[in-house]
């Protein structure tokens, strides 16, 4: 097909699926000849034969290729580029040019576009509709290609998890993307062929919360049947020698024993051990043995520990038995203008100019869900930007159900509502003791400047003063 006046060679753009495909062989190949080491874009570029500014924007997912680099990227790792690996970016402006495009890899000429529009995205990936109009509550699923990776973190813990006996802490307020973390470093964990268990402290019964003993069984139950091992409790706990010690026994001499490859075992939301301070000292004491054991035993060597919370431990831990002072630790921070313009990029909106941005950002900083909701309703076509900006400040808008959920939370402890208010409503530092402090930022309302504690973002300043200075 001849090229079509006024179009360029640069119109392809990966798919998420795609770039997962090609993604995957590249982690093949540097599995298997690199010893697990992350290659560079410039080593990238060097074996695909191609620049690696090239391939920064073919990871972008937003910004055109030609046809001939698309097939040379894929070809390099043995892969056979599919109809579902990409997608033909469109034009609005040169509908003859658009409806004359075919998804046949021998298009010679295809349109391009500074971004992705979601009517191409939809057109071309019909499968992914869901996925780009689901309400953001949640994890972001594997397949989202609304992830944004927040450098170096992303790298860092898939570098980590290949250590054996390593421990990754990974800490943040909620909603900050800890679980899309976790699932994104669970899936890689698989990719190496590792064994996973995923145990979310919030599924545990009030009752073990009180009993070590109870605590310790219940806990090796779940990770033997994540394991798909006959837990076997009954026939190999023994209480004479005392529960912490029946619980490493089990684990090394029967679980780790049995399983050939490494095992990532994640602990989400441990903060809840922080409501029982004696079960909390014991409970991260024998972790921290088992972090020590790893060093010289081959079977402890084979456990990988992620720890996820939202506050640093208030509960009163000896130092050196807690296992929050070892390990790599990772903070999720908030998304830069650069990460929220990108975001917007995906979700077929121009944001380059950096004002849109900028004045989204102004009332919730770079919250990342607080972020997301706003761009699914604008991208929904339920509110502006300017409305909903309107709107929050009148009455909470569309985050009036988040600020209901966190109005009620406070409303629960008024001795922490009644310092929250002092903190929206006083311009200058205040002092809070440090448990009532965490307890604030572990429920996403606060953030630390330094020495100063602040409202997490002027969206809570302005609506908890408002709700506060009613009640308290």
């Amino acid at each position: 097909m001849k090229a079509l006046k006024g179009t360029r060679r640069r119109g392809f753009v990966l798919t998420p699926v795609g770039l997962k495909r090609l993604q995957d062989a590249i982690l093949a190949v540097e599995m298997a000849e690199n010893n697990g080491i992350r290659l560079t874009l410039d080593e990238l570029g060097d074996r695909m034969n191609v620049s690696s500014k090239t391939l920064s924007r073919l990871w972008s997912l937003d910004t055109g290729v030609d046809q001939k680099t698309l097939k040379l990227c894929f070809s390099t790792f043995n892969l056979e580029l599919r109809n579902e690996d990409y997608a033909i970016l469109s034009e609005p402006n040169n509908t003859e040019t658009s409806d004359a495009l075919s998804l046949n890899l021998d298009t010679e000429e295809v349109n391009s576009s500074e971004s992705l529009s979601v009517d191409s995205f939809v057109n071309e990936q019909p499968d992914q509709l869901e996925n780009l109009w689901s309400y953001p509550d949640g994890p972001v699923p594997l397949d989202s290609p609304f992830y944004i990776e927040r450098p170096p973190i992303e790298e860092l813990v898939y570098h980590e998890v290949h250590q054996p006996g390593c421990v990754i802490r990974i800490r943040s307020p909620k909603q900050m993307g800890k679980t899309s973390l976790v699932l994104r470093l669970l899936a890689f964990a698989q990719k190496q062929g590792y064994s996973t268990v995923n145990l979310n402290c919030y599924q545990i019964d009030s009752d073990c919360l009180t009993d070590l003993n109870k605590l310790l069984r219940n806990f090796c139950w779940q990770i033997a049947t994540e394991l798909g091992i006959d837990p076997n409790l009954n026939d190999i706990w023994d209480e004479e020698v005392g529960c912490k010690l029946s619980c490493s026994l089990y684990l090394q001499s029967y679980l780790l024993k049995q399983i050939q490859s490494p095992v990532v075992l994640v602990l989400n939301e441990v903060d809840r051990f922080f409501e029982y301070p004696h079960i909390a000292s014991e409970f991260f004491a024998l972790l921290r043995s088992w972090c020590e054991s790893a060093r010289q035993n081959i079977n402890w060597q084979k456990l990988k520990l992620v720890v996820v919370y939202s506050t640093e431990d208030y509960a009163t831990l000896d130092i050196n038995r807690s296992p929050f002072n070892i390990g790599l630790p990772i903070r999720l921070s908030e998304f830069t203008q650069q990460q929220v313009e990108y975001l917007a990029q995906r979700h077929g909106l121009d944001w380059s100019s950096g004002k849109e941005s900028a004045q989204l950002m102004s009332l919730v900083g770079g919250h990342p869900a607080l972020i997301r909701i706003a761009l699914y309703y604008i991208c929904s076509g339920v509110i502006t930007l300017e409305d909903l900006m309107q709107e929050v400040l009148d009455n909470g808008g569309i985050y009036r159900y988040i600020l209901w959920r966190q109005w009620a939370k406070l409303q629960e402890t008024p001795s922490l509502a009644k310092i929250y208010e002092k903190v929206v409503t006083t311009q200058e530092s205040i002092s809070l003791d440090p448990i009532e402090a965490y307890k604030l930022e572990s429920m996403g309302l606060i953030c630390f400047e330094g020495d100063r504690i602040l409202p997490r973002c002027q969206l809570y300043r302005a609506y908890f003063a408002k709700q506060l200075s009613a009640i308290v």
